[in-house]
């Protein structure tokens, strides 16, 4: 029996239900009772009430499918979502009112940093029941942040005859661009991992090695700067006063990018037509069902490989600098977690936003020109313990390009004592929102315990795009 005419019969048009039928059809063609069973009858009644034949000898996985088909929760009203800061645009807004109406939605969130994204906007945080959302998560999966603190004097950026040493540190230390790697493979345990835990990551565990230690493109950059602190850490271990370290956004490459497009397309193609012209790219997959954990296996995995990746930075960087670390902090910013919140254990994606739960530290960016911000979180369970994971563009990248001579900006910033090595008009300083005023619109979510000054920036110079 095809498609068509199993849908004529009522069967709801999913892709697990019609293959449950198919598969139960072929079973009993190869038994021989086909004909006796008369199948149209036979599965109008198994449609009609799923829970009587859950023991049918062909036709058990249709029934079971069936009841947990019926058993999906139907939102008449989209759930409700605070949001931080009023600079967002009306798309990112539509973007969630969407995310909220999904049947699973428990909570949602939008940071101060928020704009347009990829099914849930850029600075979304989206908690789900007994599901995830591939691109919730985001195309870069498991992009974050990594700042170190190293043990050579703050000064040394002031001094001209080190500028060779400090840019070249960052030019040899990490590869930029699309589809950037090394000759030679760089090394980390992450790389002796499981990486069979599903056909994709299994397929593209060579094209990882590598490109292990590169940073890509769009608004991916490593910087040295100075990291000021007004006040004594205890938890960093250092006292007041002004260091240099390191600063990188980067995130799982190619790889991480294979995952959201290979699961996203397998969860939209189990969405009825309905949802799919309401959800599309919010399609989601069940947790008790095998691509679910075979998507939260490879989106762990790339997280351990996103940390990796930056680990090697830092490694590659410090070491061509002559420096050791003293401390670091870091933190995804693309990822989804299984947590408790308000009683009920759900799966808080966190798309271009910073955990920050009481006491958790993280980094949160400015731009090339402007300063970003080591935080503690506050536990705030309205925001589903998030924050910003930078200041936000306000302006598409494309306008950008129009509006921005790079080597203008450039030569500007090189006043202020801000070297660019390499970027585009779309990542300049006029690009994103004043970011002193995204922090002042969450002090209710982080404390800021210390504040990193670009000196030193490199980002990806060939205009490529690359979702935040």
């Amino acid at each position: 029996m095809k498609k068509a005419q199993l849908l004529k019969l009522g069967l709801p048009d999913r892709s697990e239900l019609v293959n449950a039928a198919i598969a139960g059809t072929h079973a009993a063609s190869r038994a021989g009772v086909l004909r006796e069973l008369n199948l149209a009858e036979t599965l109008s009644a198994i449609i009609a009430a799923p829970a009587d034949h859950l023991e049918h000898p062909y036709f058990s996985q249709l029934a079971r499918e069936l009841v947990e088909f019926a058993s999906e929760p139907v939102r008449q009203v989209p759930i409700s979502y605070r949001t931080w800061g009023t600079d967002i645009d009306e798309g990112a807004h539509a973007q969630m009112r969407d995310a909220c109406a999904l049947p699973m939605a428990a909570g949602a969130a939008l940071m101060p940093d928020a704009h347009l994204g990829y099914g849930l906007p850029i600075g979304g945080v989206l908690a789900l029941r007994d599901a995830v959302c591939p691109y919730a998560v985001g195309v870069d999966i498991a992009c974050r942040m990594k700042l170190s603190v190293l043990d050579l004097p703050p000064e040394i950026l002031n001094e001209s005859k080190k500028f060779d040493l400090l840019s070249g540190a960052i030019e040899r230390g990490t590869r930029f661009g699309v589809g950037s790697q090394y000759e030679r493979p760089q090394e980390h345990a992450v790389m002796d991992q499981d990486w069979t835990v599903s056909k994709i990551t299994r397929e593209n565990r060579d094209r990882a090695w590598k490109q292990l230690g590169t940073s890509g493109s769009g608004n991916h950059f490593v910087e040295l700067g100075t990291l000021t602190l007004d006040a004594r850490d205890d938890e960093l271990g250092l006292s007041a006063g002004v260091y240099l370290a390191l600063l990188s956004h980067s995130g799982s490459r190619g790889t991480g990018a294979a995952v959201c497009s290979t699961y996203s397309g397998i969860a939209q193609a189990r969405l009825s037509p309905r949802d799919r012209e309401q959800f599309g790219r919010l399609a989601w997959l069940d947790m008790n069902s095998h691509e679910g954990q075979e998507y939260w296996a490879a989106m762990n995995l790339m997280g351990d490989y996103a940390a990796a990746n930056h680990a090697v930075i830092h490694r590659n960087v410090s070491k061509l600098l002559g420096a050791k670390t003293l401390v670091g902090v870091e933190n995804h910013h693309n990822f989804a977690w299984k947590e408790t919140h308000g009683g009920q254990e759900v799966y808080v994606h966190r798309k271009g936003a910073t955990p920050a739960g009481a006491g958790v530290l993280g980094v949160i960016p400015g731009s090339m020109g402007d300063p970003g911000f080591v935080v503690r979180g506050r536990g705030n369970a309205a925001s589903l313990d998030s924050a910003s994971h930078g200041a936000g563009r306000a302006m598409s990248r494309t306008a950008a390009r129009s509006k921005y001579n790079f080597k203008a900006v450039q030569n500007d910033l090189k006043k202020r004592g801000i070297t660019i090595l390499s970027a585009g008009a779309d990542e300049v300083p006029g690009v994103y929102k004043d970011i002193r005023q995204v922090m002042a619109a969450q002090t209710d979510l982080v404390d800021t315990i210390g504040r990193f000054d670009p000196s030193i920036v490199k980002m990806c110079g060939d205009g490529s795009k690359a979702e935040d």
